[in-house]
């Protein structure tokens, strides 16, 4: 049977997407004082250099921004691969105390996430740790909720949802695949 793919975000409604999520953050915390965006490798890391470009066009201070590379801290990363392929993870400042954003580009099970939350505990102990997704797609695993949501798709397991983000692959889409 033949794959169909179907466009649920374009460019525009992408970009009023994070928009609107920047303008969320910054309500929700009060601005920027002590928050720290850090991008999940790899979809995460764009999308959050995104968001700190509009935050700091919002409150005029850039909030500082990192990014996490989780592959050792997930629990199916024997079953992923037999080699792995690790990343740096580049976070310049102390998470301790801070008000952290991790940022995704896709929420699903959870595990990513889970994984995160590991690595990010390892690095400090943050105030509070807040979640921003481009697209909840929901079926989890894990009780995981995100604080700012651009999109919210209801899946099955048989549906792919792919995000093509213009620093990766040249367009800003987001596809449902079935």
């Amino acid at each position: 049977m033949a794959k169909t793919t179907k466009t649920v975000m374009d460019m525009k409604g992408m970009d009023r997407a994070l928009t609107r999520m920047a303008h969320e953050i910054v309500e929700l915390n009060r601005g920027v004082k002590n928050l720290a965006l850090i991008g999940i490798r790899t979809g995460g890391v764009p999308l959050a250099e995104r968001l700190q470009q509009r935050i700091a066009a919002i409150e005029g201070v850039m909030p500082p921004a990192g990014i996490l590379d989780i592959t050792l801290y997930r629990d199916d990363w024997s079953t992923l691969s037999q080699h792995p392929i690790i990343r740096k993870t580049e976070i310049d400042f102390s998470v301790d105390d801070k008000i952290l954003v991790l940022v995704d580009d896709v929420l699903y099970t959870g595990r990513t996430i889970r994984a995160a939350l590991d690595a990010i505990t390892d690095l400090g102990r943050p105030a509070r740790i807040e979640l921003a997704v481009l697209v909840d797609r929901g079926r989890r695993e894990l009780p995981i909720q995100p604080d700012f949501t651009g999109l919210s798709l209801q899946t099955s397991r048989q549906e792919h949802v792919n995000v093509y983000l213009n620093e990766i692959s040249g367009r800003d889409e987001v596809v449902l695949e079935t």
